[in-house]
């Protein structure tokens, strides 16, 4: 069959994470390649009893149309616990409930973009942001980041240089690929030059409350004053991605907009899934389930940094994320990542290429490790299997020897 599709699909990318999942599905592979959450933690009899106490609560609703906007029961729990957890002052009437933060992403991108302007992010930032954006035809400006978050010098420049800039999409917490965190300074220095260009910025925040360490440093949103940060929140990991229920916060005018583009795209998020966690966030303690998993996750990268510790070859530097589910590795110059993941998949370990992460291309010696998803016993022989192919390939190019002595700078930090 040929026919002609619009011409969007141009710019359209399959997800490079999503292909590699497709590969980790081979039995006995160790995959450190997706954002997945430890399954073995979801309540599953609990939401079976949830299920049960909705349906027999208001079946008849629970499987009937609803409201775009969503639950109400659900906006005011959400409301509630960012509050409470995250020190912002949010309404109920400021909430939209998404399937998912992805569907966020895309709202966004049909509500901001059009063809030729410019979304400014990080460097590097989320692949699935890149994928949902990218639909619009904008242009990508990667922004220079550091450990602390967006360089602010560097964001001025490309202010100074683009006329058309539109968006501004950011990661501050625990970011993924890098799992940084950006500072309190970094992000005041931040809000005031977007307050003086009067831009949009998208808080994608899907792991602030999986801080493992260290003290918790105020939401973008927390510290906006001018209405200018949209939230993007999700249940995804911290309780069942499965579900897809997520939501974003914004100022009401702007929020109504984004009713009206979710109309469009599915009338509203399942009804039945929105009431399983309202009912859920009534019967059952959230936090308690959450501090499981930050112990979890804890455990799981500190087994992976020690094992990296212990067997990856010099001249690899990695650094020590204090909550979030992934780590970041650079590899010498001229090494290709890609080239270590043909090797390593063929001994069953999985992970992602840092390149994927640039919207431009380029850092091929990059790659994100995912520490959340296996079990510890995996998570060390994964780590062995990888440090073999990584001495491999760095002794063919003349970087090292496998089994050489790892010195302490090889685990040095690249961010807080």
């Amino acid at each position: 069959m040929s026919v002609e599709l619009a011409s969007r699909m141009a710019e359209m990318r399959t997800s490079e994470i999503r292909e590699i999942l497709k590969l980790t599905q081979r039995p006995g592979m160790i995959s450190f390649a997706g954002g997945m959450p430890a399954a073995e933690l979801f309540p599953v009899e609990r939401v079976a009893r949830v299920t049960e106490e909705v349906l027999a609560r208001d079946g008849y609703r629970a499987l009937q149309y609803s409201t775009t906007e969503g639950d109400p029961a659900l906006r005011e729990a959400i409301v509630e616990r960012m509050n409470q957890v995250l020190g912002t002052d949010v309404r109920s009437d400021e909430i939209l409930i998404t399937s998912g933060s992805q569907q966020g992403l895309d709202l966004s991108g049909k509500l901001f973009l059009d063809e030729g302007d410019v979304v400014l992010c990080e460097s590097p930032t989320y692949l699935g942001a890149i994928n949902a954006l990218r639909a619009y035809r904008p242009r990508f400006v990667e922004v220079p980041t550091d450990d602390e978050g967006m360089v602010i010098t560097e964001l001025e420049r490309r202010l100074a240089e683009n006329d058309r800039v539109k968006l501004v999409y950011v990661v501050p917490e625990f970011q993924n690929p890098t799992g940084h965190t950006w500072s309190l300074e970094r992000r005041q220095a931040f809000l005031e030059v977007i307050a003086r260009h009067d831009l949009p910025v998208l808080e994608d925040s899907p792991y602030a409350e999986l801080r493992f360490e260290g003290a918790a440093v105020p939401s973008l949103k927390t510290l906006d004053t001018n209405g200018l940060v949209v939230f993007l929140g999700t249940f995804s990991k911290t309780f069942c991605p499965g579900l897809r229920v997520g939501w974003l916060a914004a100022e009401r005018a702007l929020r109504e907009r984004y009713v009206m583009v979710k109309q469009g795209a599915d009338l509203h998020t399942s009804t039945l899934c929105q009431r399983q966690v309202a009912v859920y966030l009534e019967l059952f303690d959230l936090e308690a389930d959450i501090e499981r998993i930050r112990d979890t996750y804890r455990r799981r990268r500190d087994i992976m940094l020690r094992t990296m510790e212990e067997a990856f070859p010099p001249g690899i530097v990695y650094n020590r994320p204090q909550g979030g589910m992934f780590l970041w590795v650079e590899l010498p110059d001229g090494t290709d990542a890609r080239k270590v993941l043909e090797r390593s998949l063929e001994q069953n370990v999985a992970f992602v290429p840092g390149s994927s992460f640039y919207p431009n291309g380029g850092h091929e010696n990059t790659m994100r490790l995912n520490f959340s998803a296996m079990p510890e016993e995996r998570i060390r022989d994964g780590v062995r299997r990888l440090a073999q192919v990584l001495g491999e390939v760095l002794e063919e190019a003349g970087e090292g020897a496998v089994g050489a002595e790892v010195p302490a700078a090889a685990g040095r930090t690249l961010g807080r």
